[in-house]
């Protein structure tokens, strides 16, 4: 896809930027690039900054990848998804025609063409077989990122700016753990920057496929969800970005889920460490492992949304800014069990904790939270409410023997709860944040299940039910002074 130059296809009425003037990585979530008039918004965006050299990433327009995914599901039921992929071509196709012109669109029009009906062969041949292994879902995700940024380079070249399509599958090498693989960084690294800075150097702006790579023999791999960002941080990284900038549909991290709390605001800069913790806890920021490449860098990343560009966002950088009383964010996660083991086989048996780490790690269960009492009699696991029967089950058969001679008590589980988390850099050697979390909600009559706080001192997290998660993240919010006219969300 990226093969040509973009000097070879560059439009009549292109302006060629500085080269050496700073770079800017700008990655566009599926929101983004939802549509027509999205796409024209990204256009808008990129061209404001064309003086920058400039490198995009694109993830699949909205709801593109679960619908890919749900078409290879009933193709390997023995049905073709006929109606499906029809719809797929319909909107990329009138996409095309809204967004592109004369040459761009006829050219876009047959790339988007050519990859549907591949992808249509590919489903058939699934739906033949009746098997769908790892490896075809990747293949099959693959082309929602593979269509966008035909799209979207389409959109761009007819508004003046020269770009190409790239398909990050020549750049990004990975394992072979299909659906999250590993990322090769070193040859990444290397192919990235061999691969993308000769374009951005001849005035070109690369639209990069987010979210997938490919094995060394060239297999497809995709990065897990909501990779795209990753992909971003890997393309910052090796071309020594200024920053990278992720555009969405929010207007950038925020002191608590305006959902729940309603004057909720947005915080002007957080640190890195921050950032993780909050993502960890349920807020809508970057994954921590996303960011990974731009923090070895110390590049700064920015959250802006998309469609209220005149807001700045949320600067994410190695610098921590305290807020007046330590916290800045209250964070939540709803939705989970608590799996309670409990016996005197924990202290007196030194690998019952291996044993027990390496059920939930080979059945892929996140564990949320872990808390131990002093005493070693008990240790309790939080996790998701759609990963607990499969992991009481796991924890059962593993520990059968124990329970059956009474060393261990029969696993339990406490259903319809929640986690909340107060985060913030300025926590750390600051008396009193769990004094006055606890108080107001002892004041308020709120149970508190279970608590936990690394030694980093970034946050403090807790159960509760979740029948309490609201209030109790609006008496949090509240008694830090992270709404109303606090001073520390915006300079």
């Amino acid at each position: 896809m990226s093969s040509a130059s973009c000097a070879d296809n560059r439009p009549r009425r292109s302006i060629r930027r500085k080269t050496g003037s700073p770079m800017i990585v700008m990655k566009f979530g599926g929101t983004s690039v939802g549509g027509a008039e999205a796409i024209r918004q990204v256009a808008e965006i990129v061209a404001k900054y064309r003086d920058h050299d400039l490198v995009v990433v694109l993830s699949a327009m909205s709801k593109v990848t679960d619908a890919l995914r749900a078409m290879a599901a009933q193709a390997c039921e023995g049905t073709e998804p006929t109606d499906s992929l029809s719809a797929l071509r319909k909107r990329h196709d009138e996409t095309i025609r809204a967004v592109a012109e004369g040459e761009e669109r006829k050219r876009a029009l047959g790339v988007c063409t050519g990859l549907i009906d591949e992808l249509s062969g590919i489903l058939h041949g699934i739906t033949l077989l009746r098997e769908l292994s790892p490896r075809s879902i990747d293949l099959v995700s693959s082309f929602g990122e593979r269509l966008s940024v035909v799209v979207v380079s389409a959109a761009l070249r007819s508004a003046g700016l020269s770009s190409l399509p790239v398909d990050a599958r020549e750049y990004v090498k990975t394992n072979e753990r299909y659906t999250e693989a590993e990322v090769n960084y070193a040859e990444t690294e290397r192919r990235l920057s061999a691969g993308l800075a000769p374009m951005v150097s001849e005035g070109c702006i690369p639209v990069v496929t987010g979210f997938i790579g490919s094995t060394d023999e060239g297999v497809t791999t995709t990065l897990g969800r909501g990779a795209s960002d990753f992909t971003a941080s890997l393309v910052a990284s090796a071309l020594q970005a200024e920053e990278v900038w992720i555009w969405t549909d929010v207007d950038g991290a925020m002191t608590a889920d305006p959902r729940i709390v309603e004057d909720a605001r947005v915080l002007k800069e957080i640190s890195y460490l921050e950032a993780s913790e909050m993502s960890y806890f349920g807020a809508k920021v970057l994954h921590p492992m996303t960011m990974l490449p731009a923090v070895k860098q110390e590049i700064p990343i920015r959250i802006r949304n998309t469609f209220r560009t005149g807001n700045s966002g949320t600067l994410i950088t190695s610098r921590t800014r305290a807020a007046p009383l330590g916290v800045k964010a209250v964070t939540s996660i709803d939705r989970l069990c608590l799996i309670m083991v409990e016996g005197t086989s924990l202290s007196r048996t030194p690998d019952t904790h291996a044993r027990l780490f390496k059920t939930t790690a080979d059945r892929k269960t996140q564990v949320v939270m872990i808390t131990q009492a002093s005493s070693e009699h008990d240790i309790c696991l939080v996790v998701g409410e759609g990963d607990s029967p499969g992991t009481v089950q796991a924890l059962k058969e593993e520990f059968r023997h124990e329970v059956a001679e009474g060393s261990l008590e029969e696993i339990s589980v406490q259903p319809d709860l929640a986690v909340v988390a107060v985060v913030g850099g300025g926590m750390k050697g600051t008396p009193g944040i769990a004094a006055r979390t606890f108080g107001i909600l002892g004041e308020h009559g709120i149970n508190i299940i279970a608590i936990a706080q690394g030694s980093s001192e970034l946050n403090i997290s807790f159960i509760v039910g979740r029948d309490d998660l609201r209030k109790t993240v609006q008496l949090v919010h509240a008694s830090f002074g992270l709404g109303g006219d606090g001073d520390f969300a915006y300079d």
